[in-house]
């Protein structure tokens, strides 16, 4: 790949993996994704006690996850400029100062602007955490540590969801809102301890050229980009429409659906570790993505559309969600090797193209639910698979 192959800006012997760095990095990491998702346990009692309907609180998954995705790319390209540590430190302090805001909040109005603040300050960290843990370790050892940052994202499905649903029986939704912020700064806490010296910033070698734009939107970038919103689109359909499906197709009650939730998330978080070590050594990671992504493709076409029973489709969504997730760490890992200068912006992008997905996948899910039904989701995200998968291979290696 022409891109990362001018991008070799570490030698080739392996350094020691920073893995007080990633730890802390996924401690903020679940702290700043649990800030959005662990509201969706609550829509109900929010839309109660804020005096709205319920599809005006589920909005706030979509303002927020806009504000995430345009604060990433600002985020992206200030760490490039001033270094990563700031956002890195700053986000998950500004974070903590909005959920208390959420909590305190007596209208929808004031709910939902600092709720999008939330989302901001969420973007603020996400493509800075990642440029900051991939100019930390080599190249091959990409994969791995980028892989475990995912795995933190994901560690949120499967323990945070439900750890916010247990607690918030005691304190309500407002009072799981300050937990979340008081775990983000201990989150800050753990990145000033493991960030006395970080990556980015505009310094002696580069002020002469200082990282431009242009230099970030390569011909190579903008495809593998597209390959996010592909990948992340199918992921979204399954992600925020399989609950439903699970309920609607077998009459499921909320307490048996907890499982094959479980066991949802659970693919996931295997597929985003497993998908790392396949990304550092296997040689051509497209090729890896590629693969990957389309039989999750395959996977979907048997998942919406082969309903025989809870135990298969229970299997087939844990499938679906690992070879998903296989896919991810091989396209982060190719999007983090560019020229230094410029990774900051490249993956404040990744973390934009990836909001746009997800608004996608509620959108265009919504439309083919509402048109063809869930039948329709297998042949879209297979669809998609195939596309994501011509992206990623047409260019050089």
């Amino acid at each position: 790949m022409t891109t990362a192959d001018a991008a070799r800006d570490d030698d080739i012997s392996p350094r020691p993996m920073p893995w007080l760095l990633i730890a802390a990095t996924c401690l903020a990491t679940f702290a700043i994704t649990a800030s959005g998702v662990t509201r969706a346990p609550f829509l109900i009692n929010m839309s109660q006690d804020l005096n709205v309907s319920l599809a005006m609180v589920a909005n706030l998954f979509g303002v927020t996850s806009i504000a995430w995705g345009l604060s990433s790319f600002v985020a992206g390209v200030g760490s490039d400029r001033i270094g990563r540590r700031p956002f890195l430190i700053g986000a998950p302090i500004a974070l903590a100062g909005t959920l208390v805001g959420v909590a305190l909040g007596q209208s929808f109005l004031s709910v939902a602007i600092w709720a999008t603040l939330a989302g901001g300050c969420s973007g603020l960290f996400t493509g800075v955490s990642m440029a900051e843990i991939a100019g930390r370790v080599t190249d091959r050892q990409r994969g791995r540590a980028l892989g475990w940052i995912m795995a933190g994202q994901s560690m949120t499905l499967l323990v945070g969801v439900p750890m916010a649903s247990w607690i918030g029986a005691s304190v309500g939704w407002r009072g799981v809102n300050y937990v979340v912020g008081a775990l983000s700064l201990v989150g800050a806490v753990a990145m000033l301890a493991t960030t006395a010296t970080s990556s980015g910033g505009i310094t002696a070698k580069t002020k002469s050229k200082p990282p431009r734009l242009r230099t970030a939107l390569s011909g190579t970038v903008l495809r593998l980009l597209s390959c996010v919103i592909a990948e992340r689109i199918c992921f979204g359909l399954a992600a925020v429409y399989y609950a439903t499906f699970m309920l609607q197709t077998y009459g499921l009650s909320l307490e048996v659906l907890a499982l094959p939730l479980a066991i949802f998330a659970a693919g996931n978080i295997l597929g985003t570790i497993g998908g790392g070590q396949l990304g550092d050594r296997l040689k051509n990671r497209m090729l890896t993505f590629a693969v990957a992504l389309m039989v999750a493709g395959i996977v979907a076409v048997l998942l919406f559309g082969w309903q025989v029973g809870v135990s298969v489709s229970t299997g087939l969504g844990f499938a679906f969600m690992f070879f998903n997730a296989l896919s991810r760490p091989s396209l982060m890992a190719s999007l983090a090797n560019v020229p230094p200068e410029v990774r900051g912006t490249v993956m404040g992008l990744n973390s934009t193209a990836a909001s746009a997905g997800w608004l996608g996948a509620a959108a265009i899910g919504g439309w083919i639910l509402s048109t063809v039904g869930f039948a329709g989701f297998g042949p879209f995200s297979a669809l998609l698979a195939i596309l994501g998968g011509i992206l990623a291979l047409s260019g050089r290696r």
